[in-house]
């Protein structure tokens, strides 16, 4: 190899390693500014979402404002591992274990029903949408953020963004981040119901 050649390949390495470096420092901004309460979009395995913590009621409620969608319709909750329904007091049986666990991790959110009040800022009377995410990249982020209310990054009655810049033109500088993967055309996931 020429002298030329090995200059180049040398800078090439320190090009990706530099891009590396650069992701995951933009990775731990996110799960940082999600962690506090932030609220960012993100592409989830089927559509872009408006994200933020599930288990911080006033984020929950600043989603529902930049949505302008009605309080009695829920958000699906992306969590990074079926047990994580634990957190929200879901109990499943062991007969809706082998449910979750057939159909996850996949694109079918499933309703449970949740007891109590603490989460009824999410569920309103009926039960908590779950999903976990088919992207091994998206499930790690989960595993670091916990569970994050993910509606679509749309306002409410207009059609899912498919691109950052479709959410941008729908919330601007309103959101705390946006992190941009390409195109996503993925429909809606399907939505499912366990009783008990």
């Amino acid at each position: 190899m020429n002298r030329a050649a090995a200059n180049l390949n040398a800078s090439a390495l320190r090009f990706f390693i530099f891009i590396g470096i650069l992701i995951r420092m933009v990775r731990k901004e996110i799960i940082e500014c999600l962690r506090r309460g932030g609220v960012g979009v993100l592409p989830t395995d089927t559509i872009y979402g408006l994200v933020g913590s599930a288990l911080k009621p006033a984020t929950v409620a600043r989603i529902y404002a930049l949505r302008k969608r009605k309080k009695n319709k829920p958000f699906i909750v992306l969590i990074a591992s079926p047990v994580d329904v634990r957190r929200f007091g879901v109990r499943p049986t062991a007969r809706n274990w082998t449910v979750l666990r057939k159909l996850w991790p996949g694109p079918v959110s499933i309703v449970l029903p949740v007891t109590g009040t603490e989460f009824r800022y999410l569920h309103g009377e009926n039960g908590i949408a779950f999903r976990v995410p088919k992207p091994a990249w998206l499930r790690a982020l989960l595993q670091q953020t916990g569970p994050l209310a993910a509606p679509s990054a749309n306002i409410a009655g207009k059609p899912a963004a498919e691109t950052v810049r479709e959410a941008f033109e729908a919330f601007g500088g309103k959101v705390d981040f946006y992190l941009d993967r390409g195109r996503r055309t993925g429909a809606p996931s399907t939505l499912i119901e366990i009783k008990r």
